[in-house]
């Protein structure tokens, strides 16, 4: 299998591997509580998104691609910019039972998001190859999400720290926070046109 790679695929996988650092480095961060771990789960999504870049760059200018390469891309992304960004929320102290049900819709509106690009590509791109626009924000724009999480970190705004504190509904706890994931998710699945850079 290795052998059917592209170049560009390496790089899709590299973005993979960022995104699962991330959440190893979520993960440290809930056995320690070392702050540096959550620096570094936001600094691996940066990375993702460079390798992200890269391999389309990589793609159009060997002008080699293929089913796998485009498979594989939405996987490394679904890791990346859906459950990293998920995890880093938990890990920061949204883990109320409404803050998970929130963190899993964002996830599958990112899957979603993904699963409606990779079937609509080919109409969208009318016979050209090239998509002119995407419906729905992409999914790497959870950036700003790593970004707003990595700045609560720096500001010790973690766990009963968080910003905007918490809500209980029927004994259960939701951190109004977490629906920034919610409207990024809702954006993801939407209709909006956003035209390809």
């Amino acid at each position: 299998m290795i052998r059917e790679f592209h170049l560009a695929d390496w790089f899709t996988l590299a973005n993979a591997v960022c995104g699962t650092g991330a959440i190893f480095s979520v993960m440290s961060y809930l056995q320690t509580h070392d702050v540096r771990h959550v620096q570094f789960a936001g600094a691996l999504v940066v990375a993702a998104v460079i390798f992200d870049v890269l391999d389309g760059r990589i793609a159009r200018w060997r002008q080699k691609s293929s089913a796998l390469g485009r498979e594989l891309d939405s996987l490394a992304d679904v890791i990346s910019f859906g459950v990293a960004p998920a995890m880093m929320a938990y890990g920061c102290g949204m883990q109320g039972l409404y803050d998970r049900i929130v963190l899993a819709f964002f996830v599958a509106c990112g899957v979603s998001r993904l699963a409606r690009f990779n079937v609509t590509a080919e109409e969208l791109s009318e016979g050209t190859g090239k998509v002119k626009y995407f419906e729905g924000t992409p999914i790497p724009t959870s950036l700003v999400l790593v970004f707003m999480l990595m700045w609560a970190a720096a500001s010790g705004a973690l766990g009963p720290n968080l910003w905007f504190g918490v809500v209980e509904i029927f004994d259960y706890k939701l951190h109004p926070l977490v629906l920034t994931f919610a409207v990024s998710g809702s954006l993801m699945i939407s209709r909006i046109r956003i035209p390809k850079l």
